[in-house]
C-alpha cells in the first residue's frame, strides 16, 4: 500500500518530469537544456567509464567532512554561547560578519593555505555550513520557556540536567532546521571548493562539463547533488521525529 506522502512525491515529479520534457522539446536546443533521456544516457556512459563513481566519493568525503565537522563545532559553539553572557558578546559580532561573508571569495585562500586536496574543501565546506547551525542553535537554547526553567529548578534541577533534560530538547526543532539550511549550503559549497583546483568532483564535473558544453553531463551532476540534498533533508525529518515525538503526536495529516 502506497502511503499519501508516496504518492504526493510521485506526482510531483511525474508533473515536473512531464513539464521538462514539454519544455525541451518546444526549445529543441541541446545547448540550453537537454531531454530527461539523454541525460540517463550520459548517466550510464559516466557510470560505466567509472569516472562519475570517483568523482561522487571524492565529493562524499569533502561533504560529510565539512558538514560532519560544522554540526559539531555549530552545536557545540552554540551551546557554549547560550551558556555565556561574555562568549557571547565576544563572539556575536564575528559570527554575524563571517556569516555574512562571500564564501566563493575564500576558495583561492582556502587552495593556497591548505592545497589543492581534501583540507582546503573540507574547510570551504564547514565554513559554509557552520554558521546556520550555531545560529540556530543558540535561538533555539534562549528561546526555552523560562516558566519551564523555574519550576524544574524548584524541582532541584541541576545545570546540567537543565541543559540534557529541558533546554537541549526545546531546542531541537531549531537545531534540525538549522541543520536543514546547512544541508543545502554544504552542497554548494562541496560545489564551489570543486571550481578551485579540484582533480575530481562532482563540483568538478559541473565546471568541466560547462567548458565543453556537455549539457547532459552538467544535469547529472546537478540532479545527484539535488537527490543528496532531499534524502539528508528526508533523513533529518526522521531523526527530529525519533528525538522529539511528542511534537508529532498531534499533528493531523492535511
Amino acid at each position: 500500500m502506497i502511503s499519501p506522502e508516496v504518492r504526493r512525491w510521485i506526482v510531483s515529479f511525474g508533473v515536473a518530469a512531464i513539464l521538462w520534457e514539454a519544455v525541451a522539446w518546444y526549445l529543441d536546443n541541446k545547448l540550453f537544456l537537454v531531454r530527461l533521456g539523454a541525460i540517463g544516457e550520459r548517466f550510464v556512459e559516466l557510470i560505466q567509464s567509472g569516472e562519475l563513481i570517483s568523482d561522487i566519493q571524492v565529493s562524499f568525503i569533502e561533504f560529510a567532512g565539512g558538514f560532519g565537522l560544522a554540526i559539531i563545532i555549530g552545536i557545540g559553539f552554540g551551546v557554549l554561547m547560550a551558556a555565556s553572557r561574555r562568549v557571547r558578546d565576544l563572539f556575536d559580532p564575528w559570527v554575524s560578519m563571517l556569516y555574512a561573508t562571500p564564501t566563493i571569495a575564500l576558495g583561492p585562500l582556502f587552495m593556497l593555505a591548505f592545497g589543492i586536496g581534501y583540507t582546503s574543501k573540507i574547510a570551504l565546506v564547514f565554513l559554509t555550513a557552520v554558521f546556520p547551525i550555531l545560529i540556530n542553535t543558540l535561538a533555539g537554547l534562549k528561546t526555552t520557556d523560562r516558566n519551564l526553567l523555574e519550576v524544574v529548578r524548584s524541582f532541584g534541577a541541576t545545570p546540567r540536567q537543565i541543559y540534557f533534560k529541558v533546554r537541549i530538547p526545546g531546542a531541537l526543532p531549531f537545531i534540525i532546521a538549522g541543520l536543514r539550511v546547512s544541508v543545502a549550503r554544504a552542497l554548494v559549497g562541496v560545489v564551489v571548493a570543486e571550481l578551485f583546483g579540484a582533480r575530481a568532483g562532482l563540483g568538478f564535473l559541473i565546471f568541466r562539463s560547462a567548458q565543453s558544453f556537455d549539457t547532459a553531463g552538467l544535469f547529472v551532476a546537478v540532479f545527484i547533488l539535488a537527490i543528496c540534498g532531499v534524502v539528508c533533508v528526508e533523513l533529518l525529518k526522521w531523526i527530529e521525529i525519533r528525538l522529539a515525538p511528542w511534537r508529532f503526536n498531534n499533528i493531523e495529516e492535511d
